[in-house]
């Protein structure tokens, strides 16, 4: 939702010897800037005698979890651990997976906010699927280490929603590091962010240029993928023609994929993005309030044919919330948040829990805000508390933690690494003070990968931000 108006499908080795399983890049989506992120060596660590939400589904009562070499090992009860694990008393607190947020702008639109820091709409054409977010992400942005705080082990850092494309955006693990390549999630896909609405055809409409209608927002979206349908005909494998080298292989230094083919003439840094979305690489993400645009924006993915991985916002999803199922389509919407804008106007708080109700949803609560990912747990807690006044009945805390958990991985498309406790996943996980859904709830510690990196009772587990050194800070 950011609007300023003022301005790596990779494996790495892991450091406990394991590795990620990614799918080897395309042409379009090899990465010239791969994470080089590592887990914290960590020994084991056993957490035990608590109330356990794995995200599944599932609640379990007096549970254990084991986490070894960065992964999940087991959870149940009266679990053995290793000679060496570090034993945790969860005993009356509850256990979680890492939390997840879909829409985050920390980073491109860090704390402080001051105006050399807006880095996060590129507001020079209505179409900049060239840009990546990670190209303007300051890891030294103290909201991370807020964030963090609030059980957030996962992000996805988008571009602003000014265009009608916007840009790549990065899947981050929330970890301090000097290089957004230290935090870039391995293995886990780009998002392409785009924009319905108000906002492209608001910023470029008052500079007097195209969008400057919805109907402009359309014929803006279908002009960027016939090119890209160009581009991608132009640039198909064709195994039967001598062996050539192109300029993907080129730039990337390698053969790659293909040997043959037309090579398309010269590389286009915005169709290697759109070509990545119609080949399903690069996962889209779209801004959308009405309920009608959201219809038009999935008929445009069928005529492309792209796959929406998400609506974001979406304060009129409730109104489809059934073909949102059915096309297997998330909702990554707020809690309460309406009336803004006229396109907000007919938001009502149930929203989520409508979305959530057939079968085969995926219904996530995002933040969009450096105060609100603070409070995921909280702003879940709301939409529980919505469907309960409105007599749609109890939702369990095992229910609504897919929410912010499993849900959100399968829209990031690292729901096989993360997102549940499951024995193999990694091991991202959140004790709690008490019912993560209680407005007194905490997060008291913190792992990711079996590494515990933050401790509300423990300072030196208590990361901050090298911007922040120096000043004086409140115990």
């Amino acid at each position: 939702m950011r609007l300023i108006l003022l301005a790596g499908l990779h494996c790495l080795a892991l450091a406990c010897g394991q590795a990620y399983a990614a799918t080897a890049p395309s042409r379009f989506t090899q990465d010239p800037y791969p994470s080089t992120y590592k887990a914290i060596a960590a020994a084991p660590v056993l957490i035990e005698n608590a109330t356990v939400l794995t995200g599944t589904g599932q609640r379990l009562e007096q549970a254990d979890v084991l986490v070894q070499d960065g992964r999940i090992v087991a959870v149940g009860q009266d679990l053995q651990a290793p000679a060496d694990a570090v034993r945790v008393d969860a005993q009356g607190k509850w256990v979680t997976p890492g939390l997840i947020d879909v829409h985050s702008h920390l980073g491109v639109y860090p704390s402080p906010g001051a105006r050399a820091h807006q880095d996060g709409n590129e507001m020079t054409g209505s179409v900049t699927a060239n840009v990546w977010a990670e190209h303007s992400v300051w890891p030294q942005d103290p909201g991370f280490h807020t964030a963090l705080a609030g059980g957030i082990t996962t992000l996805l850092v988008l571009p602003g929603s000014a265009n009608l494309v916007g840009g790549r955006g990065v899947t981050l693990r929330n970890v301090p590091a000097t290089t957004y390549q230290g935090m870039k999630f391995p293995g886990a896909p780009w998002g392409l962010k785009m924009a319905c609405g108000e906002n492209p055809k608001r910023v470029y409409g008052g500079k007097g240029t195209p969008p400057m209608t919805r109907m402009g927002n359309v014929a803006g979206y279908r002009a960027a993928f016939i090119d890209a349908s160009e581009y991608l005909k132009k640039n198909a494998p064709a195994q039967s023609e001598p062996k050539k080298k192109r300029w993907w292989q080129r730039a990337s230094g390698g053969e790659g994929q293909d040997s043959g083919g037309d090579s398309g003439g010269k590389r286009d840094l915005k169709l290697d993005t759109l070509a990545g979305a119609i080949n399903g690489e690069i996962l889209v993400h779209i801004h959308c309030y009405r309920a009608d645009e959201m219809a038009t924006m999935l008929d445009l993915a069928k005529e492309f044919g792209f796959k929406i991985a998400a609506f974001h916002h979406g304060v009129e999803a409730y109104k489809l919330a059934d073909r949102l199922a059915a096309e297997g389509v998330c909702g990554a919407l707020w809690a309460d948040w309406w009336g803004f804008k006229m396109e907000a106007f007919d938001g009502i708080q149930e929203n989520i829990a409508l979305v959530d109700r057939p079968a085969n949803s995926c219904a996530i609560v995002h933040s969009d805000s450096e105060e609100g990912i603070q409070r995921l747990n909280q702003e879940a807690a709301k939409v529980i508390a919505s469907a309960r006044r409105a007599g749609m009945g109890e939702i369990t805390p095992e229910h609504a933690i897919a929410w912010l958990t499993a849900n959100a991985a399968k829209a990031l498309g690292v729901a096989e690494q993360t997102g549940t406790l499951e024995a193999g996943k990694l091991g991202d996980v959140v004790i709690w003070n008490q019912n993560p859904f209680s407005v007194y709830a905490q997060a008291e510690q913190v792992y990711i990968e079996g590494a515990r990196v933050y401790d509300r009772r423990d300072r030196s587990h208590q990361p901050t931000s090298d911007f922040l050194l120096g000043q004086e800070v409140t115990p």
